[in-house]
């Protein structure tokens, strides 16, 4: 009785891997179809950042922004 629920289980678990398996591999052929533009730096996100900053450490010279990918 009690092995029939480990297989249960083990199947189950195996089942949703596959499942997951599946989706991640859907999603990185939809990736590769319809790659991301480039965002541009608007700049209200530039003000946001440069206030967050100063609030954070006053008198701080912000130089340069970048986006890491």
């Amino acid at each position: 009785m009690e092995t029939d629920l480990f297989i249960i289980c083990g199947i189950a678990f195996l089942v949703v891997f596959i499942i997951l398996a599946f989706l991640a591999f859907l999603m990185r052929i939809t990736i590769l179809i319809f790659p991301q533009k480039a965002a541009k730096m608007d700049s209200t996100i530039v003000a946001a950042i440069a206030t967050t900053v100063y609030s954070i450490f006053p008198g701080t010279k912000i130089s340069k922004l970048e986006e890491k990918k």
